[in-house]
Order: C-alpha cells, then structure tokens, then sequence
C-alpha cells in the first residue's frame, strides 16, 4: 500500500521493500559467481552491474547518494547517478559488494546492500573515513560517547547491562590504527571480535541479540556509516560518526556536498532521517545473514529488509531458478 503525497514528497510505499530485496538479491548472485577467486575487483564489478540493472526494473526515480566513488569512476555506482524506471523521486544509498576482498578470499560476512529514503534524509557522505560508535536498543539515550575514553564507554555500558566489561564483546576492524583502542578494550578486560571487512555488517550486529555484540568502535568507510545508520533507524540502536578529513581538498569537497561542520558529531537519525528502507542479501555467510547456495537449478539467498515507519525486520529466503530467469539478472 502506497502512501505518497506529492506536496511532501513522502515516499513510504512498503511494497518498495521487496523490490529492494530483489536489487540486493541480483548484486549477491552476481558477486557468489567470484567467492574464493581471488579477484576483488570482478566480484565488485559483477555486484555492480547486476544492481543496476535490477533497478531499472524499480518504479522510482532516484538518486545514488550514496555510492562507490564520483560519475568518472563509472561503471560504479557513482554519487549522483539515476537510477530507477521512474516515480517518486528517492535517494538511494547502496554498497553493491561490502567485503569484496573477503569475497575473493572465499571469508564470511560480505553481503549486499542498499537503502532508500526520501529525498534528502541521507547524510551526503564523501568517500573518505568515518569514527564509529554503537550500540544496540533499549539502553540509555548517550550511554556510550564518541568523545569519552574507550574504558568509560565500556564501564558505562557494562553498567547499564549489568554485567562485567569482562562479559562486553568488542566489534572492530582489524586495522593496524585500531591497535591502540584494541589494547585499551583488551586493558579494559573486554572481549574483542576482529572484522576483515565489512562493517555495515559489525554495526548492524550490535541490535541482533544473537550476533553476541555489544559494542561497534573504529573508524571505517563513511558511505558505510551512513548504510548502518539507515539500518539502525529501522532496527533499533545508537550510532554515533564523525568524518575524519585527512586534507584541506577533502574538507572542500564535504562543503560542496553541504557538510558545514567538518568536526560535527553525528548521530543516527542526522545520517538517516525519514522514511527509510534497508535491505541486504548475503553473499558469504556471516552473523546476519547467510551466504549464496548453488542449486542444480538456480540458487538461494537469504535476505533481510526493514522499515523504519513500523519498526518490522523480515528475513527473505529465495529460490531462483535460472532456467526461468537468467543467472546475471534474477530481479
């Protein structure tokens, strides 16, 4: 059932949610074809070119805010592309392949991903580092803090679970400029779950009481942290981000995006705001989700899509037969 006032531009059509799944759907079988092949880069581009076409299926007119590089970097998804076969209009956010080089090496946890809200509502995020802090639902407001030291995070949220730091679980990148903080957890005497890649994943694992995350922490992609917002703003959780400029040129180019404040702290619902969808398939099998299975007919996929109007989180499992839709296009 559509909703859609074209005075407000509201967008907040549920049955756009499984059309999203089918995008995420094409992405994940088109990446599987390169699991444990070694190169990233097919895996990424196969991703890539299969999400566009299942958009053009879509019945939107949107804009990637949210992409893989700038309209020179084509074939990518680049920011500002239109995509869609036309209707509301929408901004779309999307990382075709996250873990392209957990992909070529045959690792968990690389799904695809995409998310859309109505125009405007998505932090317009350079392609640069974000920090990153979250935390899953039910807790206090600002129980955990971007500016605070790594010990009083987690004495604060050890506090407000009534548990030990010692029962905490950490969620990092395994970067070398997180050693430090690693340290200070480990100090700390908490666990620690080192990622790969992917973290859109780590974030979103924070609200999954299954996952065994209690914390996200570290610095990653940007376009990233706008993707984790927009599926937090659906699920539940806080997540705190700051864009980590390494140059005057990068501090220009965010204020031509219309980022004024290049030290401003943002919290989830000023990097994902309105009526927003998340849906993502996995590509490998990971906490969240499972990965591709190759059937003697097709494959399986396993999704999951959420909106954040009413709060519902459905997982999707698809059966795709080839002799009936090709394999390089399964929308």
């Amino acid at each position: 059932m559509a909703e859609y006032d074209p005075a407000a531009g509201l967008v907040v059509d549920r049955n756009l949610a499984l059309e999203l799944v089918r995008v995420t759907e094409a992405a994940a079988i088109a990446a599987a074809r390169w699991i444990g092949r070694g190169d990233k880069n097919a895996a990424d581009g196969a991703a890539v070119d299969a999400m566009r076409k299942a958009f053009d299926t879509v019945a939107i007119s949107g804009t990637v805010v949210i992409g893989e590089g700038e309209m020179d970097e084509a074939p990518m998804l680049y920011i500002g592309e239109q995509i869609g076969l036309g209707g509301p209009s929408v901004d779309i956010a999307v990382d075709p392949l996250e873990g392209t080089s957990i992909t070529a090496k045959g690792g968990n946890n690389a799904i695809a991903t995409v998310a859309l809200a109505e125009r405007g509502c998505f932090l317009h995020a350079p392609d640069i580092y974000m920090d990153k802090l979250a935390v899953g639902p039910g807790l206090p407001d600002g129980i955990v803090d971007l500016d605070a030291p790594v010990e009083q995070n987690l004495r604060e949220l050890a506090k407000a679970k009534k548990c030990d730091i010692s029962d905490l679980m950490v969620c990092t990148l395994d970067r070398d400029r997180h050693k430090e903080m690693i340290r200070a957890c480990r100090a700390a005497g908490a666990r620690i779950t080192l990622l790969g890649d992917g973290d859109v994943s780590g974030v979103i694992a924070v609200s999954q009481p299954e996952a065994g995350i209690d914390i996200y922490m570290g610095s990653g992609g940007a376009p990233e942290g706008v993707l984790a917002a927009a599926a937090l703003r659906c699920i539940g959780g806080q997540l705190q981000g700051r864009l980590l400029f390494e140059n005057d040129e990068q501090i220009a180019r965010a204020r031509e995006m219309g980022i004024a404040d290049p030290k401003r702290k943002y919290r989830v619902e000023e990097m994902a705001a309105g009526n927003v969808m998340f849906a993502a398939t996995g590509v490998t099998t990971g906490a969240m989700l499972r990965g591709v299975r190759r059937t003697a007919s097709g494959a399986v996929t396993h999704s999951i899509v959420m909106r954040s109007k009413s709060g519902t989180v459905r997982y999707v499992e698809g059966y795709h037969n080839f002799a009936l839709k090709p394999a390089a296009f399964v929308a």
